[in-house]
């Protein structure tokens, strides 16, 4: 099945310097859409040096710069038609030595920036009426985690908040949803490792902190989690919102 409604279509990715962020925009741009591609270090970014692609330096916390952002390319461009929420950060700290400052900040990054992200996009869309707007969130919004309370609640918010746009938007034309990735090779994930044999204890998961391995015997590749995000995007995905789609080998024995 070839997937289709890409062609001439413009979209906003945050969290697009590198990873997931940056293999939605590589399969974006061979989709033939026209990106604005977003991040807080855009090196990588600007190496791609493709056409169809504007390339930003945005913080997803600044409410101010995210509205002047998306006005100014809905303007410019005349519409936005995809918005992709990937900007994120992980803290792994016990919750007795999560500082409250750590708190806030992976909570600012990982919902607030996705509200003000698709409260922006949602005024745009809700203008020319249609869109859609996917946000990579987490499985570790729906399993409890060691040593990752900040970010699984983080997490769980930017899902239900998505959801709940969703239902507001759906009026409008525009779709909603959540892709759940799980264990990833990206430097999100690599950073948790102690040593070479990281991926081999992901893989198998760990009884005495109670986490699940993987099914499927293997990480996820960023281009599993893109691959996902652009069928929510697609035509073929038109009667899709407000679902959750995990894409993490089965770690969490759900769909």
């Amino acid at each position: 099945m070839q997937l289709t409604g890409f062609e001439g279509k413009t979209a906003l990715v945050t969290g697009a310097g590198g990873g997931i962020g940056l293999a939605v925009v590589k399969l974006l741009l061979a989709m033939g859409v026209t990106v604005a591609a977003t991040d807080v270090e855009t090196a990588a970014l600007a190496a791609l040096d493709a056409e169809r692609l504007l390339v930003h330096r945005l913080d997803v916390c600044d409410g101010a710069a995210v509205d002047r952002f998306v006005d100014g390319i809905a303007r410019d461009w005349g519409h936005v038609d995809f918005g992709v929420n990937v900007a994120g950060v992980l803290q792994t700290t016990s919750v007795v030595e999560t500082s409250e400052a750590v708190w806030n900040r992976v909570i600012a990054i990982n919902a607030t920036g996705v509200f003000l992200v698709s409260r922006a996009l949602a005024r745009s869309m809700i203008a020319q009426g249609s869109g859609a707007i996917v946000t990579v969130g987490s499985n570790a919004a729906g399993i409890p985690r060691q040593n990752m309370a900040a970010y699984a609640a983080s997490k769980a918010a930017a899902t239900m908040f998505t959801r709940c746009l969703g239902l507001e938007l759906g009026p409008h034309g525009i779709r909603c949803n959540i892709v759940a990735p799980g264990s990833t090779l990206t430097p999100m994930q690599t950073g948790m490792w102690a040593d070479d044999s990281g991926a081999e204890a992901v893989i198998e998961g760990s009884l005495k902190t109670y986490r699940t391995g993987i099914p499927l015997r293997k990480l996820a590749m960023p281009d599993d989690i893109a691959q996902a995000v652009v069928f929510l995007l697609s035509d073929q995905a038109c009667h899709i919102t407000m679902a959750d789609l995990y894409v993490d080998g089965g770690a969490t024995l759900r769909g």
